[in-house]
């Protein structure tokens, strides 16, 4: 494991929900992240995998400072830069940059290309004298696969292919350490897809960047990623190496996330068990006690109503090296998969579902 260039601990993001006009009260929140550790090594790519709402952007923007945690912290080369303000906050920011998820909105339409790269240098200006700007815009735009003559062009005369690597060259114009690509291919068509991440993998190499990739296409994510972090409802459901999460998968919303994957072989695919899961998934405002999934899980017992499962290796699996022996957080990691017919999926009653501390038990 390299040396960890962002450590995550804890981090809590709620967003108060109120009622009232002209005196507005808090009834609530929305944990839209509850609890989520990780640590990112030097020059590895993380993937952050889930369903819509499960939280990863929330993450996202809370590693690059645009939030700030409600609770947790997050260190940067071992300095918690959820204390820094002011210029401290700046310093750090330069080496933590993001690109974002459309690029049909990210690039601001009245700004010609070398404004948009450049402007980067206008905020820290220290990063390049005024006089090398021009030039090192576009070298930037030649870095990623366009005519440097197109700095003077709108972003409106680009594809979506071609904005998106012009979102990467902005991000790479202070030479930062950490990249987070929120959902960067998502708004692409399939054949640009590919295109932009064997882009992003060859900038790592030649700049030793670090990246969190975060996406709902599993796909792309094992393609690009050393390890993978599987959301569901604000929390990290299961943590390991790409051939641990898509080759041995230990809890059940994983399992069916992959069961879902398209298979090109129809021999393979005709011998597949398909994983329907039943139900909505849960408010983040009022989520389920004990463990989150278990109004959806074909494990649940009455003790996933009470207890909140750690993520953790499971203790069937602590003695061992293999691949299964990576962290899960669900009570009956270990269990052998039991897969209901399709549409069958019927978990067990449980209390009715209501909102618990990060790691704490149902109240």
């Amino acid at each position: 494991m390299p040396e960890a260039i962002l450590e995550v601990t804890d981090l809590v993001k709620h967003y108060p929900l109120t009622q009232g006009i002209l005196f507005r009260k808090q009834v609530g929140a929305v944990r839209a992240v509850d609890g989520v550790s990780f640590t990112l090594g030097a020059g590895e790519t993380l993937g952050i995998v889930g369903e819509s709402g499960c939280g990863k952007s929330t993450v996202a923007k809370l590693l690059v400072s645009l939030e700030r945690p409600t609770a947790g912290s997050l260190k940067y080369k071992g300095e918690d830069i959820t204390r820094l303000s002011g210029r401290a906050l700046k310093a750090v920011r330069r080496n933590i940059q993001m690109v974002f998820q459309d690029p049909y909105t990210s690039l601001n339409p009245r700004m010609t290309v070398g404004d948009i790269i450049g402007e980067p240098y206008e905020i820290h200006p220290e990063a390049a004298p005024k006089g090398d700007r021009r030039r090192r815009v576009q070298e930037l735009l030649d870095v990623v696969g366009l005519n440097p003559e197109y700095v003077n062009r709108y972003p409106h005369q680009f594809s979506g292919g071609q904005r998106q690597r012009i979102g990467i060259a902005r991000g790479l114009a202070l030479r930062p350490e950490v990249i987070v690509a929120d959902e960067p291919v998502s708004a692409l068509d399939v054949s640009v897809q590919a295109q932009v991440v064997n882009l992003l993998e060859r900038l790592q190499a030649e700049f030793d960047l670090s990246y969190v990739f975060i996406a709902h296409d599993l796909s792309i994510v094992r393609h690009i990623s050393d390890r993978v972090a599987v959301m569901y409802l604000g929390r990290i459901v299961e943590l390991g190496t790409d051939a641990q999460i898509y080759e041995h998968p230990t809890h059940p919303y994983t399992q069916a996330l992959l069961s879902a994957v398209p298979v090109p072989d129809p021999a393979a695919r005709a011998h597949r068990d398909r994983i329907i899961l039943t139900g909505d998934v849960p408010s983040p405002a009022n989520p389920p006690s004990g463990c989150r999934f278990r109004t959806r899980c074909w494990k649940a017992q009455p003790r996933c109503a009470t207890e909140v499962p750690l993520l953790a290796v499971p203790e069937a699996f602590r003695l061992n090296t293999g691949p299964t022996a990576h962290p899960s957080a669900c009570h009956f990691a270990a269990e052998k998969q039991v897969v209901p017919p399709e549409g069958e999926l019927q978990p067990p009653p449980g209390p009715p579902p209501t909102a618990s501390p990060p790691g704490g038990k149902a109240r």
